[in-house]
C-alpha cells in the first residue's frame, strides 16, 4: 500500500547537522573524495557521536506516540550528499541510536533538496550553508544549523522551539522598509497596515505542522486531564511596539499560534535564549545568531534582503 506523506509533518536533515561528522569532514578536505569514502567504510559500525540537531530529532519524532503507530504524526527522512555505500553508517548510527528514521535520500555529491517536494518536506536542515542556500534560491524551506551549542537533558521530554518572525515565519517586505528607509518609517508603516496580514514566510507551513501537532496534544489532555503537552513554541523577535500588532494579527489570521512571544525591540536575544533554553531558534540574520550561539542550538534561514549578498 501506498505511504502518503500528505497528511504528515515532514523534516529533511542532511547527516551534518544529525551527527557529529568532524573526523569524515577532515578526512574529505585533507584527502579528498576516494579517502573519505574509505574511512567510511573502515569506520562503518563505528556509531556516530550527536549533531547539533540530534536533540531536536529525536523529541519531535517521540511525539509520534500520540497517534497509531502505522499512521505517525512526524516523518523524518535523510537528504544526504553521501552515497549509498557511505551512507550506511549513517543509517546504523541511527538504529544504534534508537532513532526511528528509515527512509533515505543519498545522492552521492549532488545536493538532494529538489526532492523536498515530492517528499512534502515543510523544511530541511543542513550543516552545508551551501546546499541551504541553493533550497532556499530554489523557494524552499531550509536553514543552516550552525555549529553551536549541544543541549540534550534525556530527562527533558519537552521540545522548545523559538522562531524569529520577519524573513522566517513572515516574508521580509517590512524588513526591507526598515533596510531602505530606517526604524522610524518601519514603525509608521507598520501601524498603517496593522491590519493587513504579512505575506507568509519560509518557516510558516513548518510552523502550521506543529501547530497540528499541539492540537493533538490538547486533545490528549482533554481526554487525559493528566497529560502535560511537550510542545512549546516561542515568538523572538526585535520587533516592539507598535509594530508588534500587525506580528499577532499576521499569525491570527494565518491560523498559526505561538505560546510565548518576546518583543525586544533591540534588545539582546542571547539574553533571553538563554532563560527560554530551545531546542532550536530559527532566525534570517547571522548577528543574531552569532550572540545566540554560544547556549542555544541555532539554525540560519538565509532568506530575504539581509541576505541577499551573504
Amino acid at each position: 500500500m501506498k505511504y502518503d506523506l500528505s497528511g504528515r509533518l515532514v523534516v529533511g536533515i542532511a547527516s551534518s547537522a544529525l551527527f557529529d561528522l568532524t573526523d569524515g569532514a577532515a578526512v574529505f578536505r585533507e584527502r579528498g573524495e576516494d579517502a573519505y569514502r574509505s574511512h567510511q567504510e573502515a569506520h562503518v559500525d563505528d556509531v556516530l557521536a550527536k549533531g547539533v540537531a540530534f536533540p531536536f530529532v529525536r523529541r519531535l519524532l517521540s511525539l509520534n506516540d500520540l497517534a497509531d503507530p502505522s499512521d505517525p504524526l512526524v516523518e523524518v527522512i535523510i537528504l544526504s550528499r553521501n552515497d549509498p555505500d557511505t551512507g550506511l553508517r549513517v543509517m546504523r548510527s541511527i538504529k544504534a541510536h534508537g532513532l526511528p528514521i528509515s527512509r533515505a535520500v543519498f545522492r552521492q555529491g549532488r545536493s538532494p533538496h529538489r526532492f523536498m517536494p515530492a517528499l512534502n518536506m515543510s523544511l530541511f536542515l543542513s550543516a552545508h550553508g551551501a546546499d541551504v542556500r541553493e533550497a532556499v534560491a530554489d523557494g524552499l524551506p531550509a536553514g543552516h544549523v550552525l555549529d553551536t551549542a549541544r543541549i540534550d537533558d534525556e530527562t527533558d521530554p519537552e521540545l522548545r522551539i523559538a522562531f524569529d518572525f520577519d524573513g522566517v515565519l513572515a516574508g521580509d517586505a517590512s524588513e526591507r522598509i526598515f533596510q531602505g528607509a530606517g526604524l522610524d518609517e518601519f514603525r509608521a508603516h507598520e501601524v498603517r497596515n496593522a491590519t493587513t496580514p504579512h505575506d507568509p514566510g519560509p518557516l510558516s507551513r513548518f510552523l502550521s505542522g506543529i501547530n497540528r501537532i499541539q492540537r493533538r496534544e490538547e486533545a490528549e489532555r482533554r481526554k487525559h486531564p493528566g497529560y502535560q503537552p511537550r510542545l512549546r513554541v516561542s515568538l523572538v523577535t526585535a520587533r516592539d511596539a507598535p509594530a508588534h500588532e500587525r506580528a499577532v494579527l499576521s499569525l491570527k489570521q494565518w491560523g498559526l499560534r505561538v505560546d510565548d512571544a518576546f518583543f525586544l525591540g533591540g534588545i539582546d536575544k542571547a539574553a533571553v535564549m538563554s532563560v527560554l533554553d530551545p531546542h532550536m531558534f530559527f532566525d534570517d540574520q547571522v548577528s543574531h545568531l552569532n550572540g545566540t550561539a554560544a547556549a542555544t542550538p541555532s539554525v540560519h534561514i538565509p532568506f530575504g534582503v539581509v541576505n541577499a549578498s551573504s
